[in-house]
C-alpha cells in the first residue's frame, strides 16, 4: 500500500511542475512554461519525491530545444525528499532524502512531485544542502560508469588519463572520482585562467590548453603519451587524440558528434567506448541497481570530504523564470562545473574556483 503524499498534496489533485511547449530558442514563448499536473498513485518500484532542487544539463537544452513532446517535463537530476513509495520498494522509505537523475523515457523533474524508480536513486550525502547535492547525480553516474564501467580502471590501476572538457559538469566529477579511486595521473584540458584553476584545484595533475595543437600541447606533459581518454569535445578533436594515445588505449565518449572516422583507429588498436547514463533505465537492465549502488558509494565520499560538489551558480525558486536563466547559462557552453535551480530559501552562489 502507497504512503500518503506530503500533507499539502493529494493523490488525484495537482502540484506545480514546468513543462516546455515548443522547441527553438529558450526566449521563444513557450520554451518553459509553470502549469500544475496531476498527482498519480505510486506503483511498483517507484518512490515519489518531492523535488527540493534541480540541475541544468546539456540533455535539458537539446530535449527543450528539440521539442518533440508538447507539454513535455524535462530535468535530469534532482535532490529531494521522499512522500510516498510503491508497494515493491524495499530501498527507501518516507522521509528518506535522496538524489539522482532519472530516467530520459519518462517525465522529468522539473515537477515538484516525481515518480523515479529506486533502483536509480541514491542516499543524499548528509552534508550537502538539496542545492549542493542536485548538482552531481548524472554527471556523477555518467564519470563513474565511464571510469569504472567501461575503462575498467580501479585502486591499482596506473597510467594516465587525459579529460577532454574537463571544466564541465562530468569532467569535474570524473577528475575527483580519478583521482580518490585510482592510480591514475590526470591531465586536463582547459583554455581559460578560470577553467585551470578550476580543474587544478579538482586535483588534475597536470592542465594544458586544448586549443591550438592539442596533440603537441598533451605530449609536452606526457611525451610517452597517455593510456586513457574520457571526451565530451571529440569532433575535431579526434586526429589529435589518435595520434597522442599509446597503442592499445582507450576512449570513451559521451557527445554525439555525427560521422566520426572511427577506422583511424585500426592502427593503433584502440578500443572506443560511448557512456550514456541513461541507457540502464532505459533498457530497463537487469543491473539498473548498480546506478543506486555507485550514488550511495560516492555520497559516503561526500559525506567523508573526499569528493566535493560541483555546483558553481545557483537559482532560486524552482520555476519557470528561473529555469530559462539556467538554461541560457548552459547554453553558452563555457559555465564552469554545474547550474542548479532550487526552492531552498538559502540558496547562494557558491565560489567558482
Amino acid at each position: 500500500m502507497n504512503t500518503p503524499a506530503p500533507s499539502r498534496f493529494s493523490i488525484g489533485s495537482a502540484a506545480p511542475a514546468v513543462v516546455t511547449r515548443g522547441g527553438g530558442s529558450i526566449e521563444a514563448e513557450g520554451s518553459l512554461v509553470d502549469t500544475e499536473l496531476t498527482i498519480d498513485a505510486t506503483a511498483g518500484h517507484d518512490i515519489l519525491v518531492e523535488v527540493v532542487a534541480v540541475s541544468v544539463n546539456p540533455v535539458d537544452v537539446k530535449v527543450r530545444a528539440g521539442g518533440e513532446i508538447a507539454d513535455r517535463v524535462i530535468g535530469w537530476d534532482a535532490s529531494g525528499v521522499v512522500a510516498a513509495v510503491g508497494p515493491e520498494v524495499t530501498l527507501f522509505q518516507p522521509g528518506d532524502e535522496v538524489w539522482y537523475a532519472g530516467d530520459i523515457t519518462r517525465p522529468g523533474t522539473y515537477s515538484r512531485l516525481h515518480h523515479v524508480d529506486e533502483r536509480i536513486v541514491g542516499r543524499k550525502p548528509s552534508s550537502l544542502t538539496h542545492a549542493e547535492a542536485a548538482a552531481m547525480p548524472l554527471t556523477t553516474i555518467t564519470a563513474y560508469e565511464a571510469l569504472f564501467h567501461k575503462l575498467k580502471l580501479s585502486k591499482d590501476s596506473s597510467g594516465t588519463l587525459l579529460v577532454l572538457g574537463a571544466a564541465g559538469g562530468v569532467g569535474s566529477v570524473l577528475i575527483q572520482l580519478a583521482k580518490k579511486l585510482t592510480g591514475v595521473r590526470v591531465i586536463a584540458t582547459a583554455s581559460r585562467d578560470e577553467t585551470s584553476a578550476w580543474v587544478t584545484g579538482l586535483g588534475a595533475d597536470a592542465v594544458v590548453d586544448h586549443r591550438g595543437d592539442l596533440a603537441a600541447n598533451v605530449a609536452a606533459v606526457a611525451p610517452e603519451g597517455v593510456d586513457w581518454v574520457f571526451t565530451s569535445q571529440t569532433g575535431t578533436n579526434l586526429p589529435a587524440i589518435v595520434e597522442l594515445i599509446k597503442p592499445f588505449g582507450e576512449i570513451v565518449a559521451i557527445d554525439d558528434e555525427a560521422g566520426l572516422d572511427l577506422l583511424s583507429l585500426k592502427g593503433k588498436a584502440l578500443s572506443w567506448h560511448w557512456e550514456l547514463m541513461f541507457t540502464r533505465s532505459a533498457q530497463h537492465t537487469a543491473d539498473m541497481v548498480l546506478q543506486h549502488e555507485l550514488l550511495n558509494e560516492v555520497a559516503d565520499l561526500v559525506d567523508a570530504g573526499e569528493i566535493r560538489t560541483t555546483l558553481t551558480r545557483t537559482f532560486s525558486p524552482l520555476n519557470a523564470e528561473q529555469l530559462r536563466a539556467a538554461h541560457a547559462l548552459v547554453e553558452t557552453g563555457s559555465a564552469i562545473g554545474k547550474t542548479v535551480v532550487t526552492s531552498e530559501v538559502t540558496a547562494e552562489v557558491a565560489p567558482a574556483n
